[in-house]
């Protein structure tokens, strides 16, 4: 997946936005709160980073081409970090992309969730 295309992607997601922000990094939140992040992986390849539940972050974390992602499963986060994005492995990452943003839209308050015009949302495994 290309930048670009993960962009689009992300994107296509309700209630997101977009800055670039810490060294150049694609950036999408849900409200305040980021989904989704589009940087530089160890080889200077892109990679994408993303939340995800307890049970998704064990099985990726043993997976090919995922890792713990850097700083934030440090801190105890279970965030995910794909590393060797291919064709093949982009309807995947579309999958843990969307996963990511419905974990992190259902941890808005109610309110926050109707300010942004999304229906009641609860996470997925």
């Amino acid at each position: 997946m290309t930048y670009d295309e993960f962009n689009a992607f992300c994107q296509s997601l309700p209630a997101t936005t977009y800055v670039m922000q810490w060294n150049r990094s694609h950036v999408w939140k849900v409200g305040e709160k980021v989904f989704a992040i589009g940087g530089l992986g160890r080889d200077g390849n892109p990679a994408y980073i993303f939340k995800t539940s307890e049970l998704n972050y064990h099985f990726l974390s043993e997976h090919p081409g995922y890792r713990p992602a850097p700083y934030f499963a440090s801190r105890g986060m279970k965030w995910i970090q794909h590393y060797d994005s291919t064709p093949e492995t982009d309807e995947a990452l579309q999958y843990y992309l969307e996963s990511s943003h419905k974990l992190v839209a259902s941890g808005l308050s109610q309110r926050k969730q109707k300010a942004l015009g999304l229906e009641p949302v609860s996470p997925t495994q």
